[in-house]
């Protein structure tokens, strides 16, 4: 038997569109099926349950074949609720990674908790094939997170479901931090926890809904996502306009909230535009400055105009255009394609958001794109695509000492923006331009460094 024989090539793989896809690391197209995922729903080119399939069984072949495997699927957990604020997904990892993995699990399911609902949710997956014992590691990591909540938070979530948050605790048993803490889950344990003080309470009880909304905001008790999920309800209950305006542009806990919320916002409540234009401009000024000429290249392809999820109205080119708005450059510049390409007029803000997601529609050709922004001058070009073009494989950018960078918002199995010349990431949340700025800021040090050793 011969060892020393020419490796046979991989059998090529393809876009949807049917452009030359690139391999890629069991890693890496993990990454890609999770950082855009909502859990179950359905993109423009695969189903649901399809790509749930797929990160299980992606999970199991990171965690089966590498030592480090484990570590890998637990820190992409946490990166996934912590930084680009995914609920249901990393749950999934957590609980794929208990399956087949070790003693990361805890760790992993704790860091990754950050409400209380998403402990019984966590168990709703974990046995979502039929109920099997709880693993060690699974019931310290829920234990673990269980002393995270106070009795608001205890209250808020726990609902009236198959598996409630007094069932997650007489299941793994949590060690109270003191006798407080202690007592508040006598109360959980009896069913005499105080109903919560929240908008759903308030409105349930038959409470009036200008007054409800009015006392919860001057007493600082709506959450901001809550407050502009509800922004047309407060409006047309007839709250008054000005306090919900400084809610608004105080911005308290938008921290947690994904650009295209504002987009989705805007559009319920029109009245309100110059104040959610300045809280979304208001993630540029607490954003890093990317220093001298950046490109951004959007894809306003058809499948860009797919919906993020079946009960929302807010669709992938909402998430690409939120993102291309929210960039923080010294010179921006602002390209589009489909099967053409254009130079839009660059806005920050919901300005810039509109005036992408209007040319939404045709065929995906990432060349054509490239053609035009290879024309001009930048020290970064940003792509932001669902990477399902139906031309080249690895396309060049063809401009030699910059930095490029593509970003997909998609979760389809195969993509094209791989290779030495692209920084390859995935999601739709503004922490990857944060990412951009301290990775070039960090490579620009290091510079720094070699230069001033070559001049000792």
């Amino acid at each position: 038997m011969q060892s020393n024989t020419r490796r046979k090539p991989a059998d090529p793989i393809f876009t949807h569109e049917g452009a030359r896809a690139a391999h890629i690391t069991p890693l890496q197209q993990l990454r890609r099926s999770v950082l855009a995922c909502l859990l179950w729903e359905h993109s423009f080119y695969e189903s649901g349950q399809g790509i749930a399939e797929r990160v299980k069984s992606l999970t199991r072949e990171v965690v089966t074949r590498s030592g480090k495997g484990s570590a890998a699927v637990a820190s992409l957990a946490v990166e996934a609720r912590t930084q680009h604020h995914l609920r249901h997904v990393p749950l999934l990892l957590i609980r794929e990674l208990a399956r087949h993995g070790g003693g990361l699990v805890s760790s992993a399911l704790n860091q990754t908790i950050q409400r209380a609902d998403e402990l019984a949710e966590f168990l709703a997956i974990y046995w979502a094939d039929g109920r099997t014992p709880i693993s060690k590691q699974v019931r310290k990591g829920l234990a673990l997170a269980f002393r995270k909540f106070d009795a608001y938070q205890l209250a808020k979530y726990n609902r009236d479901k198959a598996i409630t948050l007094r069932d997650v605790m007489f299941l793994v048993h949590p060690q109270p931090l003191d006798e407080a803490q202690a007592a508040v889950w006598a109360k959980l344990a009896n069913n005499e926890l105080e109903a919560p003080d929240t908008w759903e309470v308030a409105l349930s009880a038959g409470a009036d809904k200008r007054a409800a909304f009015t006392r919860l905001l001057l007493e600082d008790k709506l959450g901001y996502l809550a407050l502009l999920r509800n922004l047309r309800n407060m409006d047309e209950a007839g709250v008054d306009p000005e306090l919900i305006q400084r809610a608004i542009l105080a911005r308290k806990g938008a921290g947690n909230v994904l650009p295209f919320r504002y987009i989705a916002a805007v559009r319920a409540a029109p009245r309100f535009s110059m104040q959610l234009d300045a809280a979304l401009k208001a993630c540029i000024d607490g954003s890093p400055k990317l220093p001298g000429q950046t490109a951004v290249l959007v894809d306003v392809s058809g499948s860009m105009g797919e919906k993020l999820s079946a009960k929302s109205d807010l669709r992938r080119i909402d998430a690409a255009a939120a993102l291309a708005s929210v960039i923080n450059g010294d010179s921006v510049r602002t390209f589009v394609f489909n099967t053409a390409a254009w130079e839009l007029a660059t806005y920050r803000g919901l300005a810039g958001v509109e005036n992408i997601v209007r040319m939404c529609r045709g065929g995906t050709d990432l060349a054509t794109g490239l053609a035009l922004t290879n024309r001009v001058r930048y020290d970064r070009l940003i792509v932001i695509t669902d990477e399902q073009s139906r031309t080249t494989a690895t396309p060049q950018p063809c401009v030699p000492g910059v930095r490029h960078y593509l970003i997909n918002v998609g979760v389809e199995k195969n993509g094209i923006g791989y290779g030495n010349l692209w920084t390859h990431l995935d999601g739709f949340s503004e922490s990857i331009l944060r990412w951009i700025a301290a990775s070039e800021a960090e490579q620009e040090q290091e510079q720094e460094q070699e230069q001033e050793q070559e001049r000792w």
